[in-house]
């Protein structure tokens, strides 16, 4: 492919002029597909990560509640947490902590320090350590009203099944756009060999191999699909520079960190190689099946 002198003039078929934009306009589509669904997937693993095993208990401050009152019905509901079997570590989180987590709707402001905002205790769980949550916040909020228990785990699950639908749903966009290469290469392919119908018909008459002719039109393919394989991955790349701009001016809390490691980006790269492969795959396919219908 690479230093062979073109017997067929493919470059000055109106193909040629199209078929680039085309496959940089597919892998444009499906480079941001496969972005978002390795995006998904890195948010759903730190999502795991950050919340698997633990639990958090809110204190709501009563009307009227003194700080050391309150203070003090946390330290009970500590010592409950302590004595569970179970329960590895709880800890009271700091009234900012729980500030922190409004700063990105209400912002800096003294109305936080104001708000009854609940305090949190942090629970860590051993590992494999079999616990019923319902029966464990039943039992403290009994004694220690006020308090109610949250496990992650029941909204963590929601979360990842949500996340694997829309990567499936990603994945599926990548091959329906495969498959519409595919097509646009044989439609491309195909007028080609009805541009050059009388030239490949002389050279099949005086002897030429089939694979000889297959080989003009898918080096030329694999050409035209790298071109426009690495145009459609600088578009892929702007567009994801621009996202990781813009989501790195929202407050931080809104949006998870949105960031492509060097692995992403390899596999975002390797669509350029990957459809130029396709294109130059399916013109051979699609040469060979026509030639050997000629007489």
């Amino acid at each position: 492919m690479i230093g062979h002198r073109a017997i067929l003039p493919l470059s000055r078929d109106p193909a040629s002029r199209f078929l680039p934009w085309l496959i940089a306009f597919m892998v444009w589509l499906a480079g941001l597909a496969l972005a978002g669904a390795m995006q998904i997937q890195t948010t759903s693993d730190a999502w795991v990560k950050g919340v698997a095993g633990r639990l958090t208990m809110q204190v709501v401050p009563a009307a009227d509640e003194s700080a050391e009152a309150l203070e003090a019905r946390i330290g009970r509901a500590l010592a409950l947490l302590r004595e569970t079997p179970g329960v590895a570590r709880a800890e009271a989180m700091p009234k900012e902590a729980a500030a922190a987590l409004l700063e990105p709707w209400l912002g800096k402001s003294a109305l936080v320090e104001e708000l009854p905002v609940p305090r949190m205790i942090d629970v860590v769980l051993e590992d494999g350590a079999p616990m019923d949550t319902r029966a464990l916040g039943a039992r403290i909020a009994a004694q220690v009203p006020g308090t109610s228990l949250e496990d992650h785990g029941l909204w963590l699950a929601n979360l990842v099944t949500l996340a694997g639908a829309i990567q499936a749903i990603a994945f599926a966009i990548v091959g329906l756009i495969a498959l519409a290469a595919v097509a646009t290469v044989v439609f491309a392919t195909k007028t080609g060999l009805a541009i050059h119908h009388e030239v490949v018909e002389l050279l099949h008459l005086i002897g030429a191999r089939d694979g000889f002719v297959a080989r003009e039109f898918q080096g030329h393919a694999f050409r035209l699909g790298l071109k426009g394989g690495v145009g459609g991955f600088v578009l892929v790349a702007a567009t994801v520079a621009v996202v990781v701009y813009l989501a790195g001016r929202v407050e931080a809390g809104l949006l998870p960190p949105i960031a492509l490691g060097l692995a992403q980006w390899a596999a975002l790269a390797g669509l350029a190689i990957a459809v130029a492969l396709i294109a130059m795959i399916t013109a051979r396919l699609t040469v060979m099946r026509a030639l050997a219908r000629m007489p």
